[in-house]
């Protein structure tokens, strides 16, 4: 008789060891789900942002005067903060950004810009619009994206 409860009792674990495999890999899979759009939804952001600098880029070097854009960007990606930045070195420019906060996410994406600007400055998101400037001066084209409480 302690033979079958014994063996009653190995099937019990076994049965809960497997349904925990089961639910974590399901929680697993609903999180990657979730995740792969805010992704795609973060991409789609830079990729504007980069397209609105080439634009302002364009317009300043043609007209030679400050152009300014007001960009309406969307106060959460899903239910998580976002920040964007626009960078530069000697040869190269871009737009980075990734979901998190600023100090505490590493770079999810680049996006370049054209090579003949200098760009700075970035946004963080639930603050509001932000406010793409192009101007030129000595050194050349730069572009600066700030928020619009920044700027005003």
């Amino acid at each position: 008789m302690p033979a079958i409860a014994s063996s009653y009792m190995y099937a019990f674990f076994a049965l809960i060891s497997v349904s925990s495999i089961l639910i974590s890999s399901y929680v697993a899979y609903a999180t990657t789900l979730r995740t792969i759009p805010e992704i795609k939804q973060m991409r789609n952001l830079l990729e504007f942002v980069a397209a609105k600098g080439c634009e302002l880029v364009a317009l300043t070097s043609t007209t030679n005067a400050t152009s300014k854009a007001t960009l309406q960007l969307p106060s959460s990606i899903g239910s998580k903060q976002y920040w964007i930045r626009l960078e530069s070195e000697s040869t190269n420019s871009w737009v980075e950004g990734a979901l998190g906060e600023i100090h505490a996410s590493r770079v999810a994406d680049h996006i370049f810009l054209p090579k003949a600007i200098s760009a700075s400055g970035n946004y963080s998101s639930n603050y509001g619009p932000g406010i793409l400037e192009c101007y030129i001066d000595a050194s050349g084209i730069n572009l600066r994206l700030a928020i619009w409480r920044d700027t005003v």
